[in-house]
């Protein structure tokens, strides 16, 4: 196997497509704006479609742009290296379309992934549960085949996109299952639409971060969809769902190697202005070590994360392995940069107007979302261990 660590050269013109958007469309006032006001920037996500960055990866023929997760991966983190939180609206239009690609049928992907590849449609993914995040089996949504429907009821909480959706994929317990150990077997996964009767979404305000990006808690309160939304086979939803998160942990990777790209940047460009003893902060060898040390752990970070997503593009499946490594890694160093970078902008980085304030808060996600880092590490211990 050939071994290659840089871009190709249409790969390179991927990437400084997405570098000259980002820097055009993220301004200084919109990011401010969605921060400040946790506003939605439906007008960018639009721009974003019509260009076709967030459906980069989705096959040619539902309208995509046909090529791999690794052309994701770099407008994700050439996008989060602008602004994380404008970066994470633009792209998550399509949060949880692999699942769709994967398992849906034929009908259902003809319906809505062309929309979702046009702008013309948005969705999300609800899994999380109030008292089921990381322990993902233990989900308390309930669904019944009543005739030609299911029938579903429960909460979900923290769904991306829950409350501008136009669908949303849900998971169900959809038989009971006594044996504790067992809990993970009887879950499906449903496409809800979101004007379907009893389907309720409250938008969540006060995030530490991320603002730009929907979240909302969503109610299902007797919703029935059709017995044709059921995604893939009854009863496989779990693993539909770990395999997707060994998909998307790679695309957060991107997005912490992003942000720690973007920190370090801003990092760099204060201390070569920023004056102190009369002489400019850079000068002193501390900081001109700091960021050395913050450098290589971001080249490291993004070796190991492309290297995830080179694996599935070689074999067609991902590495769980690799791709927990990939976004523990990836999230400890995002939020160690940005811990720096704030430090080396003193009092002025406590500041919303200067950007590293929001880098610092939109962070410390990507250790907690599509999987928390002690999740990944339990995950890296039993491939080591060979326990299942």
């Amino acid at each position: 196997m050939a071994i290659s660590f840089s871009f190709t050269e249409e790969q390179e013109d991927i990437r400084r497509a997405a570098k000259e958007f980002a820097e055009k469309e993220f301004t200084h006032e919109l990011a401010l704006e969605c921060d400040r006001n946790e506003k939605y920037p439906m007008e960018l996500v639009k721009k974003c479609a019509k260009l076709g960055f967030h459906a980069v990866a989705i096959p040619e023929e539902y309208g995509g742009g046909g090529y791999t997760p690794i052309e994701q991966m770099i407008v994700m983190e050439e996008f989060s290296a602008v602004n994380p939180g404008l970066a994470l609206a633009c792209l998550t239009p399509i949060f949880g379309v692999e699942i769709l690609l994967l398992h849906g049928s034929e009908e259902q992907k003809e319906k809505w992934i062309p929309k979702l590849c046009e702008g013309k449609a948005i969705m999300g993914m609800a899994n999380t549960e109030p008292d089921a995040g990381s322990d993902s089996a233990s989900i308390k949504t309930r669904a019944k085949l009543d005739g030609d429907e299911w029938v579903i009821n429960g909460t979900k909480q923290f769904i991306t996109n829950g409350s501008i959706a136009d669908f949303i994929l849900v998971t169900a317990r959809t038989r009971e299952v006594e044996d504790w150990k067992k809990r993970h077997k009887g879950i499906s996964y449903f496409i809800v639409e979101t004007d379907r009767e009893g389907y309720k979404a409250t938008k969540i305000v006060g995030k530490l971060g991320i603002r730009a990006s929907d979240t909302a808690e969503i109610s299902l309160n007797n919703v029935r969809v059709p017995k044709e939304n059921l995604v893939g086979e009854e009863g496989k939803g779990f693993y539909y769902m770990m395999e997707f998160f060994d998909i998307s942990r790679v695309w957060v990777a991107a997005q912490a190697v992003g942000i720690a790209k973007g920190a370090l940047k801003l990092a760099a460009d204060y201390v070569k202005q920023r004056k102190a003893f009369g002489v400019p902060l850079a000068t002193f060898q501390y900081i001109q070590f700091r960021l050395a040390e913050l450098a290589t752990k971001i080249e490291a970070a993004r070796t190991l994360t492309y290297r995830a997503a080179a694996i599935q593009v070689e074999t067609g499946k991902p590495d769980s392995m690799l791709s927990s490594m990939a976004k523990w890694y990836a999230g400890e160093v995002a939020v160690e940069t940005c811990d720096w970078a704030l430090q080396f902008h003193g009092g002025y980085g406590y500041i919303d107007e200067y950007p590293i304030n929001q880098f610092y808060r939109d962070a410390k996600i990507t250790e907690i979302y599509e999987g928390a880092k002690e999740i990944e590490k339990l995950i890296v211990a039993r491939h080591i261990l060979g326990v299942k």
